[in-house]
């Protein structure tokens, strides 16, 4: 095929994710216990034979930029091979920062021209799932289209959600609607694009519009040869909290969609502070593990079922984890109980805390944010929230009930 570039964005602010993306920007937030969100993608165009990536990071890019490196993990390195970083930039105002898909792009028409491509690859680096990219550019050129786009039946009460798309016979878009209040189907655009360069060029250089979906799929549905791409495989957006947990609770499910071995999933084992770094994880002869994901370096003298645990993670004696994400290095301490929690990095929990209960469920997470602590004997309920960094001094009293927030937001 003709020389491709794919371009990652990879710069979203994440708010529906909360606690987990106020640190760090949403394509960093760790999954599966030993990766981050972003590995799917990077792995995807890996698997696929591409060999020339850019990166467009934005907010809190310095742990993605941190993670990426130079792209040793993916094999982006090398002659023939590369993966580039494009540094966030404000231009001359803030308002230059980008204001959505095809804004992005824009900004970057000068590097994209000097690259000359013939396919331009458009990716988001928030969603799980395994494509093959080459069979969908192959799908783009037999098709003679000037746009592609990834598509995927989702459950018809969430297609508001979603740029929803109606295809002809040979998979023709003929109609066009951004996140509907009442969708014409369930064919949702996966925020995959291949578009023929020169095309795309001159579509940024003559129309106005910020965002693909809402601006400019439109225009060109109507006036241009726009297919969709059908894709029946796994793909989960998780851009919410809710459906965080839920496909982290996927991968050991005894039928999970999920396959991370199989899918030939790389992630940057060497960065510091990750595996490379690790021993082995430790179970005591008191320990009990059912059902979860330990990564390596966690010590577990308590109990563990149903939840993923990050390297590094210490659960002490007498305490117990439930249906729970605990991210890096993160401290349980002893006869503390956990249930449906998230719990991110650097986290010190005291002896004999109850978080979350037991009769929560996806919808109802506790959510302790990064670097902070929970005093001894602490109670908080579910559908609460504790912001990163909040320390000892920060709780009001000694018991947090339901749907209430600790700290500050970062």
């Amino acid at each position: 095929m003709n020389k491709t570039l794919v371009m990652i964005l990879a710069g979203g602010v994440g708010k529906r994710l909360s606690i987990l993306s106020q640190l760090r920007a949403k394509p960093a937030v760790p999954f599966a216990g030993i990766y981050r969100i972003i590995d799917f993608t990077l792995s995807n165009v890996m698997n696929s034979g591409l060999s020339h990536v850019t990166v467009l990071p934005q907010y809190k890019p310095l742990s993605l930029i941190e993670h990426i490196g130079v792209g040793t993990a993916w094999d982006f390195n090398g002659r023939t091979r590369s993966i580039n970083i494009l540094p966030p930039s404000t231009g001359r105002k803030d308002s230059d920062w980008y204001r959505g898909t095809a804004d992005a792009i824009r900004q970057n028409l000068n590097y994209i021209e000097n690259f000359d491509a013939g396919y331009l690859l458009i990716l988001s680096g928030d969603h799980i799932y395994k494509m093959d990219y080459a069979a969908m550019i192959q799908f783009h050129r037999e098709h003679g289209a000037d746009l592609t786009i990834g598509m995927i039946q989702v459950p018809l009460r969430n297609a508001h959600h979603f740029g929803i798309a109606t295809l002809s016979r040979n998979n023709r878009i003929t109609a066009w609607q951004e996140k509907p209040e009442q969708p014409q189907s369930n064919l949702a655009s996966m925020g995959i694009y291949v578009f023929s360069t020169k095309f795309l060029i001159g579509q940024l250089h003559k129309l106005a519009g910020d965002d693909f979906g809402h601006d400019l799929i439109p225009i060109f549905i109507q006036e241009h040869r726009a297919f969709g791409y059908p894709f029946n495989g796994y793909w989960r957006d998780v851009g919410t909290v809710q459906a965080y947990w839920e496909s982290n609770m996927e991968i050991f499910s005894a039928d999970s969609p999920i396959d991370l071995k199989n899918w030939n999933l790389a992630t940057n084992f060497e960065e510091e502070g990750r595996i490379g770094d690790r021993g082995p994880t430790y179970l005591s002869s008191g320990a009990s593990v059912g059902n979860s994901f330990i990564a390596h370096g966690c010590v577990i003298e308590g109990s563990v079922e149903h939840s993923v645990l990050s390297p590094g993670v210490t659960v002490a004696p007498g305490a117990a984890v439930y249906n729970s994400i605990i991210l890096h290095d993160t401290r349980i301490g002893p006869s503390a109980h956990l249930d449906y929690c998230i719990v991110d990095k650097d986290v010190r929990i005291g002896s004999g805390c109850r978080l979350g209960k037991p009769d929560a469920d996806s919808a109802n997470l506790c959510l302790i944010g990064k670097r902070s602590v929970v005093p001894d004997g602490m109670r908080i309920g579910k559908f609460c929230k504790i912001f990163p960094l909040t320390d000892l001094y920060s709780y009001p009293k000694m018991e947090i009930t339901d749907f209430q927030e600790v700290g500050e937001p970062v």
